[in-house]
C-alpha cells in the first residue's frame, strides 16, 4: 500500500515497532468456570456500551467473538479510569496498566482476566496494549492538536492499536494489512471525534485540529455558543469529506484479513461510518445532539456490507 497522507509515516513505525516485538504465544491455562465468568462480564460491558460493536462482533465465530468483546472491555475499562474514575485516577491507570499486561491477572478482575486470556491465545503484542494505555493517558493532559498531524497521533494510540489487536484475533494475511487498520483506526476515531464535540467541549477537551479551525473562522467562543453557524458548517463539511477519504482508503484491507473476519469488520467500519451521515441529517448540530444509526437503519445496511466484504482486495493484490 502506497502511503497517502505525512502523517501516516510515523504511526507506521510505531505499528511496526510493536509487531517486531512479538512474542511466540504462551500456552493459556485459567480456570473454565472463572474464565466463563470473566468472558460473560465482557459480553455484558459490549452490550451496554456499544450497539454497533456488539452487532457487528455477533457476526464473527465464537471463539473470535468473545475475544473481540474482551478487547472491547479492555478499551472500554482503560476509557472509563481517565474519564470517571474517582480519586487518583492516574494511580488507577497505572494498577490497570499491571493488570492488563499481565499473564496471570487477579483472580477479582474479571476483565483482565478474559483479556488475558483473550491476548494470550491470539498472540497479540504486548506493546500495543502499552500503545493504548499510553494514547488514553494522554487525555490527562490538558487537550489541544494543533494540526491535523498530531491529532492523527492520537487517534493511532486510541483507536489504531484497537484495530492492530483485532486483526490478531481475526488473522491478517501479513505486514501489508498493518496501514489499512492503522487508517480505519484514525477514520473511526475521527468518526467519534466529531460526533461528540459538545460532549468533549463540556468535559473541557477539544480535539479539533487548532489550525483548521482558523482557517475556517471557527472559535472556542463559538464551540461554547453551540450554535450552528455558516461557519461551522463548512468546517464540519471539510471534516467529514476528509473522514470519508480515509475510510474509502482504508476498506480494501478488508481484503487481507481471514475471510471469517471480513463480514464483521467490514460491519463495524460501516456502521460507525453512517454517523457522518447522521451528523449531515442534524444539520451539523453536534453541540447539543448526539448523532447515531437506528437499528433499523444498521440492519438493512447489513446485506451491502456482506457483499461488499466478500469483495474487498487492496489494489495489486
Amino acid at each position: 500500500m502506497q502511503l497517502q497522507h505525512a502523517w501516516e509515516r510515523t504511526l507506521l513505525d510505531l505499528a511496526h515497532e510493536a509487531a517486531h516485538n512479538e512474542l511466540p504465544a504462551n500456552e493459556v491455562a485459567f480456570d473454565q468456570l472463572l474464565l466463563e465468568q470473566a468472558y460473560q462480564q465482557c459480553e455484558a460491558i459490549t452490550a451496554i456500551n456499544s450497539r454497533s460493536f456488539h452487532l457487528a462482533s455477533q457476526l464473527l465465530p465464537p471463539e473470535k467473538r468473545r475475544a473481540a468483546r474482551a478487547l472491547y472491555a479492555f478499551c472500554r475499562v482503560s476509557d472509563d479510569i481517565v474519564d470517571r474514575a474517582q480519586g487518583d485516577a492516574q494511580e488507577q491507570l497505572a494498577t490497570w496498566r499491571r493488570r492488563a499486561t499481565a499473564a496471570h491477572p487477579p483472580q477479582g478482575d474479571l476483565v483482565a482476566i478474559a483479556w488475558a486470556d483473550a491476548r494470550l491465545r491470539f498472540n497479540v503484542p504486548l506493546r500495543y496494549v502499552e500503545q493504548l494505555i499510553d494514547g488514553v493517558a494522554r487525555d490527562f493532559q490538558p487537550v489541544h492538536y494543533a494540526t491535523f498531524e498530531e491529532l492523527a497521533a492520537y487517534c493511532y494510540g486510541v483507536a489504531s492499536t484497537v484495530g492492530l489487536m483485532s486483526m490478531h484475533i481475526i488473522g491478517f494475511a501479513g505486514q501489508a494489512a498493518i496501514p489499512y487498520a492503522i487508517k480505519l483506526g484514525v477514520a473511526l476515531q475521527m468518526t467519534n471525534i466529531l460526533r461528540d464535540v459538545g460532549e468533549d467541549w463540556r468535559a473541557g477537551r477539544v480535539y479539533l485540529p487548532r489550525e483548521e479551525m482558523a482557517r475556517f473562522g471557527v472559535s472556542d467562543g463559538d464551540l461554547a455558543a453551540g450554535v450552528v453557524t455558516s461557519r461551522w458548517r463548512a468546517f464540519m463539511q471539510f471534516q467529514i469529506e476528509r473522514n470519508r477519504r480515509l475510510y474509502d482508503e482504508a476498506m480494501p484491507g478488508i481484503g487481507l484479513l481471514n475471510p471469517d473476519g471480513r463480514f464483521a469488520i467490514g460491519a463495524a467500519a460501516e456502521l460507525y461510518r453512517g454517523i457522518l451521515d447522521e451528523i449531515e441529517r442534524n444539520d451539523y448540530d453536534n453541540f447539543g445532539r448526539r448523532a447515531f444509526v437506528p437499528t433499523g437503519r444498521k440492519l438493512r445496511m447489513l446485506p451491502g456490507i456482506w457483499w461488499r466484504s466478500r469483495r474487498a482486495m487492496p489494489d495489486g493484490v
